[in-house]
């Protein structure tokens, strides 16, 4: 109480409420690690009572939480002003201002409230009337120094970080695969599995030419690769995650480089309050500190630049190139390297036709906008036309490609066998060393005796499993016969006959063709019959090639009228008796072609029109020519009683065959006329008169 009786700022009204003590602290770290200011601050509770107050509350929720600007939102804090509000707090506690605020915004609301409803403020040293101006000032000073302070200190960490980067000395972790010598010197690690897992993943990556595949590569052999743990500096082994081998591959840092500032972080005002965000990764260029050549790497530069674009090209997000270029098994060949020579954009595929296999190479143009596609057209001859071109190209190399086949294949498993070899060699020290630990310990001592020994056998048990998938994989090995040998060495030979095959495997022909060709730039003439390609290839010469544009479903379509005879004959009639209608009346194919019995089986497919080869037999429908037959005339006796009306007839389509019923030929006036025909040999089709005679009544 003497405290009490020197203080004029604290009045009995104060001290009928209770009393807030605040603590709060930065960061994790500090939590952990600052043991001793966090002592510091539980101890402002006892000089609050020491003023007078009976009920103190301590609010260390914030503990571990930044007060700095776009920090999280303060629970505790946030629990302070509601505090004083609503009335029930005095005085506010805290060993120093700074720890309450970093911001003017959060120290202002304080001080607004605390003076609204009369609640003092303390710190170690003063007790803060927010009502008395000298008081307000003064926490005014400290707040704005407060501030200050803090972007003070960041400024100066960040400049210190960023000098110590250009100098290319600042590493927080080496990236997985390197160690420091004993002078700081950046180098290879020292354990050879670890650099030769490294590799693989580059060396993966080359041959199939995606993340996913590569990842997935890994995930089937089951190898490990190294992994850096959040907490501690040991190596662990583990199958690895899509994420990792992706990081691996972006990372500059495998390339010789050094990069700092990769992922700026920006402060964006979101939902009325401010938030820190990463930005998105820049590439290593632009970063604030790029230095090439800083160390060692894994692959050099230019791998490293072509291993990125690969990766963007295959991205389907909005991050990628205009068009989808991951090599997929679609039939489409040009994907991803046909460009539009009129508008600059990358063409689309399309697949249509009944199984969806057949490609249609698209330029959207400003259809978006409510226009029409730039450009478009069939995707199969112009393949075909594209890779005759790049045959005249590698067709010279097919003997050397065939000798690299043949190592490929007699080399098959080599990399999972090192991995594995890598490993059991690993474990086997591991089993010594356990062995080591387990035999110098007490033999009476059994806790530790059989820990160490549990931990032997695991080394063991782990040793022998190795063991058995590395004679798996042995016995599992091919071995090409010299009949093999042979066959592969004329496919190189007969390169244009292994790239028709059907057996060549679309995929493989778009890594060939993206391997050699740089891009397609496609346009059209004008009075666009024509497409003008140009190639680049990798090599830098160009090639201008000029062929018919293919036609488009809709100019290649069947005419409607053809269609409607196809659907109305094919009820009854054969396809070659429609073939031979159509043919009649002047109608060709939407190609320009006769038709014939195999071109109506088609177009019935395709517009799924139901029908047959040959003609349906109807027992009671018979044809101009059995008619006569039956009737025992000629074709020209059944023409004048269908004419003359006593015989009905009918006909599908003009040029159709005739269709008469039975029924009609066994019923009067035919049967009388037909038999009058043959007792006179006259046909009589009035009234059994005569031809040459007159008659009495018309």
């Amino acid at each position: 109480m003497t405290e009490l009786l020197h203080n004029p700022k604290i009045k009995p009204e104060h001290l009928a409420r209770k009393a807030i003590v605040y603590l709060r602290q930065s960061s994790e770290k500090q939590v952990r690690q600052n043991k001793e200011s966090q002592l510091l601050q539980y101890a402002m509770a006892e000089r609050v009572r020491a003023l007078g107050w009976q009920e103190v509350e301590i609010i260390n929720n914030d503990l571990g939480s930044s007060a700095g600007l776009a920090a999280a939102q303060r629970e505790g804090f946030e629990r302070v002003l509601s505090s004083v509000a609503l009335g029930e707090v005095r005085i506010v506690g805290s060993r120093e201002v700074s720890r309450l605020s970093r911001t003017d915004k959060d120290w202002c609301r304080l001080l607004e409230v605390c003076q609204i409803f009369g609640t003092l403020i303390a710190d170690e040293q003063q007790v803060y009337d927010l009502n008395n101006l000298d008081d307000q000032l003064v926490l005014g000073i400290k707040g704005t120094l407060s501030v200050v302070e803090l972007k003070v200190i960041r400024q100066r960490m960040l400049a210190g970080q960023e000098a110590k980067a250009r100098r290319g000395e600042l590493f927080k972790r080496l990236p997985i695969g390197y160690a420091r010598d004993p002078v700081g010197k950046i180098m290879f690690h020292p354990d050879r599995r670890v650099c030769e897992a490294i590799q693989l993943v580059f060396a993966k990556f080359r041959e199939l030419w995606s993340v996913r595949q590569t990842f997935q590569w890994f995930r089937d052999h089951d190898l490990e690769l190294p992994v850096n743990p959040i907490q501690g500096t040991r190596l662990i082994w583990k199958v690895p995650s899509q994420s990792l081998i992706r990081d691996i591959l972006r990372n500059p840092f495998y390339a010789g480089a050094s990069v700092w500032g990769r992922r700026p972080v920006t402060t964006l005002l979101v939902g009325g309050r401010l938030e820190k965000r990463q930005s998105a990764m820049r590439p290593a260029e632009e970063c604030r500190v790029f230095i090439r050549d800083h160390h060692v790497g894994y692959i050099d530069w230019a791998t490293y630049e072509e291993n990125q674009r690969m990766i963007r090209r295959n991205s389907v997000n909005w991050e990628g190139d205009e068009s989808m270029a991951a090599i997929r098994a679609g039939q489409g060949l040009l994907v991803g390297l046909l460009r539009c020579g009129h508008c600059g954009r990358k063409l689309h595929v399309r697949y249509w036709g009944g199984r969806g296999t057949h490609a249609r190479y698209l330029c959207k143009g400003d259809y978006d906008d409510g226009g029409q596609y730039c450009i478009g057209f069939g995707g199969s001859s112009v393949d075909r036309c594209v890779g005759q071109e790049l045959l005249k190209a590698i067709a010279p190399l097919g003997v050397e490609a065939s000798l690299r086949a043949l190592e490929e294949l007699s080399a098959v498993g080599t990399a999972q066998c090192t991995a594995l070899s890598r490993k059991l060699e690993q474990l086997v020290y591991e089993a010594r060393k356990a062995f080591e630990q387990y035999d110098a310990v007490d033999a009476r001592n059994r806790l530790a005796a059989s820990e160490l020994e549990r931990r032997w056998n695991g080394k063991l048990e782990e040793i022998e499993a190795v063991k058995q998938r590395l004679s798996s994989l042995e016995t599992e090995r091919y071995s090409l016969s010299p009949e093999e040998e042979i066959r592969i060495r004329s496919m190189g030979d007969h390169f244009a006959g292994v790239w028709q095959s059907n057996h060549c495997p679309p995929t493989l022909k778009k890594m060939i063709f993206r391997t050699a060709i740089e891009e397609i730039i496609v346009r059209t003439d004008q009075d666009k019959k024509n497409l003008e390609l140009l190639i680049p290839w990798k090599g830098g010469a160009h090639t201008q090639l000029t062929m018919e544009r293919p036609r488009s479903v809709t100019e290649t379509a069947t005419p409607m009228e053809a269609l409607e005879i196809i659907r109305r004959m094919a009820v009854r009639y054969g396809d070659d008796q429609i073939a031979s209608v159509l043919n009649r009346r002047g109608y060709s194919t939407g190609k320009g072609k006769r038709w014939n019995q195999t071109r109506v089986a088609t177009a019935r497919r395709n517009h799924s029109i139901a029908g047959q080869k040959r003609a349906l037999h109807d027992p009671e429908r018979v044809s101009l020519s059995e008619a006569a037959r039956i009737c025992g005339v000629s074709h020209h006796t059944i023409q004048r009683l269908v004419e003359a009306g006593l015989l009905k007839c009918e006909q599908i389509t003009p040029r159709a065959p005739w269709e008469v019923s039975r029924r009609d030929l066994d019923a009067e006036p035919i049967r009388s006329v037909i038999e009058g025909l043959h007792r006179t040999g006259k046909l009589i089709l009035q009234g059994g008169c005569a031809e040459d005679q007159l008659a009495l009544f018309t």
